[in-house]
């Protein structure tokens, strides 16, 4: 599924894609991965996991903007979670290409996941200095500023109720009659935001 939108001025047209981690082929999981890897392993210059076993589980999606040529330009990932036995959900490893920076990236593919996330709790471990950003997103900071892999990040939670207007999408079906996710077509515009590499959580 995807959603074309223009670029600066036009001039480009960027495809929003979504896959369950069951439906990502090979190709796809090796762009997403290796995008990741170059900006938070080695732009950011901080040896870690990335692969930390979380990408193939059932229930985690994964959201990237693709240019004209299908390469990954701004990826993240979408985990259910069941604190106490209630649905919620986490956000981590979004990260926007160095030189597709600034043009809204960010802002589409976090617009499109939190429409999936709907009124249930959504949490992420946001770099500190994206933690703005993300405020502008419904999110607040939900405890102490701690380092993960030696990166200064804070835990951020979008509490449960209603999601913006924009949001509402009806759940969509899947191939095997499970309630899916809403279709990225009926999701998100592009808009303007000052993106960052990212927040590996």
């Amino acid at each position: 599924m995807e959603q074309q939108g223009a670029g600066v001025g036009g001039v480009m047209s960027v495809a929003l894609r979504r896959a369950w981690a069951k439906d990502l082929d090979v190709p796809t999981l090796y762009a997403l991965l290796k995008l990741r890897v170059e900006v938070f392993v080695v732009e950011q210059a901080c040896p870690y996991p990335e692969l930390d076993g979380r990408d193939l589980l059932s229930e985690t999606r994964h959201f990237w903007l693709a240019d004209p040529d299908g390469e990954v330009i701004c990826t993240l990932r979408l985990m259910e979670e069941y604190p106490g036995g209630h649905k919620a959900f986490r956000l981590g490893r979004l990260c926007t290409k160095r030189n597709a920076r600034g043009e809204g990236h960010t802002t589409r593919l976090l617009r499109a996941a939190l429409a999936e996330v709907g009124d249930y709790p959504c949490r992420i471990n946001a770099q500190v200095y994206l933690a703005d950003m993300y405020s502008q997103h419904g999110f607040v900071r939900d405890g102490d500023d701690f380092l993960d892999d030696g990166v200064p990040h804070v835990p951020m939670l979008r509490s449960a109720g209603p999601p913006p207007p924009q949001a509402v999408v009806p759940p969509a079906s899947s191939a095997d009659g499970s309630a899916g996710p809403p279709s990225p077509q009926a999701v998100v515009p592009p808009a303007s935001s000052a993106d960052g590499p990212g927040a590996p959580a």
